[in-house]
């Protein structure tokens, strides 16, 4: 199966379909094997042009389809290694361990990383694209993140919504790969955070 997919079928805040809450997959169908086609080449065309970053993951809802898929890299540190792992209906079963904060970036949310609070392990159940039930116990703190992360896109939440009122918590990616700090007001004026409660 082909895709067409590009970095530019990525929705980006302040779209508001980021923030709605996928439905549970009944049945793995052919449209289900070719929306997992589309997410991997939206999500590998997105890191071709990021010299900086690797894509870990994407939601189909990243791409505007509100199923609950999330595809996970299978190596994060070798960008050669193009292969995901998918998970269809993921649910976190347990967390465990410490909440660490530490930064997170999304392809969804351009060039703004934040430091968020997460658990340090989870454990998590999901259906594999042939149907059998799978079971992961996060290996490390890194990979327990991107869970939390994506499961927070399949329930119709970005990262900065954790961090909403954090006025020292985000950074923007700069051209040579670091973070800088960047200001509350400059974030705000970008009318990505949901600031309804205020």
């Amino acid at each position: 199966m082909k895709s067409k997919f590009t970095r530019k079928d990525i929705l980006v805040l302040p779209n508001p379909n980021l923030r709605k809450k996928s439905a549970k997959v009944h049945v793995i169908t052919e449209k289900t094997l070719q929306l997992v086609e589309d997410m991997k080449a939206a999500a590998l065309d997105w890191e071709a042009s990021r010299p900086n970053e690797v894509s870990v993951a994407l939601s189909a809802v990243q791409i505007g389809v509100l199923e609950r898929v999330v595809i996970i890299r299978e190596d994060f540190d070798d960008k050669d290694n193009k292969n995901f792992i998918v998970l269809i209906n993921p649910e976190i079963t347990k967390y465990e361990g410490e909440v660490v904060t530490d930064q997170e970036g999304c392809l969804s949310v351009a060039d703004v990383y934040g430091l968020v609070p997460r658990y340090e392990k989870v454990r998590l159940r999901a259906t594999s694209l042939d149907g059998r039930e799978i079971r992961i116990k996060s290996s490390t703190p890194f990979v327990a993140r991107i869970l939390q992360h994506e499961i927070d896109h399949i329930n119709g939440m970005c990262f900065i919504d954790n961090i909403t009122h954090e006025k020292n918590a985000f950074s923007v990616l700069t051209k040579d790969g670091s973070l800088e700090p960047i200001k509350y007001e400059d974030v705000a004026k970008m009318g990505i955070l949901d600031l309804k409660e205020e």
